[in-house]
Parts: structure tokens; sequence; C-alpha cells
């Protein structure tokens, strides 16, 4: 019975793959849209009661922790590349860089450890942050160094209420360590980031 189950929540993975993947022929922003929402789908129908090759080894809340950072990280990089070649001040333009060298480091120590916890995770940025990435892409100057930075700002809010709640909150104890250990460092990108914003003025 349990064999049965499994397989169907397979088929089950498989179609919502397909699902999230079939409503995305109208560009690129309906497939991002879906990067997300898939890999929080595949974790939800995981057989959370096995391991090894099919079973996830953390709760549906700590799953949507793991993507919700992901995705956050990716958008940090792919955001952070763009205002380290466009942005004018010199402040914002290393401050993009640091985006770009934290993230990819904190998003490699995500990747493995979701792998050792077979957590299904985002490959790309979602439709959110592709959107803000084009609104960007789109200004030059002054006034692009302003709106990277209020953007900036706004996201490490975010990203840092999520990684303190996770950090008291997360179930499993690799995931709510790796959560407490990254928080340091959003904080201080946020600290950073709010200098910066304060000194445009």
């Amino acid at each position: 019975m349990k064999k049965l189950s499994l397989i169907a929540m397979m088929a089950l993975a498989a179609l919502s793959f397909q699902a999230c993947n079939g409503g995305a022929k109208n560009g690129a922003t309906d497939s991002s849209a879906a990067v997300k929402d898939t890999a929080d789908s595949a974790n939800k129908v995981k057989d959370t009661t096995t391991t090894g090759a099919t079973g996830i080894a953390v709760t549906a809340d700590d799953a949507k922790f793991a993507t919700g950072a992901a995705n956050a990280g990716l958008a940090e990089v792919a955001i952070g590349q763009l205002a380290s070649e466009k942005a004018t001040n010199a402040k914002v333009k290393e401050f993009a860089k640091m985006m770009v060298t934290d993230h990819t480091k904190a998003n490699d120590e995500l990747m493995a450890l979701a792998k050792t916890k077979n957590i299904s995770l985002p490959s790309e940025p979602d439709a959110d942050h592709q959107k803000k990435k084009t609104e960007l892409a789109a200004k030059s100057g002054a006034a692009f160094d302003k709106a990277y930075v209020d953007a900036m700002v706004d996201g490490h809010k975010k990203v840092a209420s999520m990684f303190e709640d996770a950090s008291k909150n997360c179930k499993d104890a690799d995931l709510k360590a790796w959560a407490a250990k990254t928080l340091p460092t959003i904080q201080h990108h946020l600290a950073e980031i709010e200098a910066i914003q304060k000194g445009m003025k």
C-alpha cells in the first residue's frame, strides 16, 4: 500500500511539474513564475515518511523556507551582477559586488544542504524578481542607483525577517543552523545599504 501511494505521489509530482511548465508558453516571465512554484509543489508531494531517493527529510515549512531563501539569493546575485555593471555610484557598485560574492556563497551552501535533505530548489529567480530586474535594467545613472538601493533596502528587510524566523523556528537542525549562521551577513548587508541610502538623500 505504501509503495502504491509513493508511486501515486511521484506521478502527481510529475504532473504538477508539467502543469507548471505547461502554462509557461508566453515567455520568460511565465516560466520564471513557475520556477519557485514548481519547487514548492515538488516538495509538497514528496513522501515525508521515508528518506533517500524519494523521501524529503524536512517539514513543509522548512522546505518552504529553503525555496524562499534560494529564490531571494538567486535574485540578489542576478540583480547584483546588473548593478555591478550599471551603477555609477562607487559605493553602490561595491555593494553590488558584495551581493554577488556573499549570496553566491550562501546559495552554494543551501544547494548542498538541500541535496542532503532531498529538497527541490528553484534554479532561477521568480517572476516578481525578474520583473524588478527588467525595471532596473531600463534605468541608468543616478536613477538606476537610487532604484537599486531602494530595492535592496526593501528586499533585505524582508529576507532578514525570513531568516530570523527560520533561525528560531526551523524544525530541521541543519537548516536552522544555516539560517542562524547566514542571518548576520544579511543584517550586515541591510545596515550597509541603509547607510548608502541615507548618504544619497
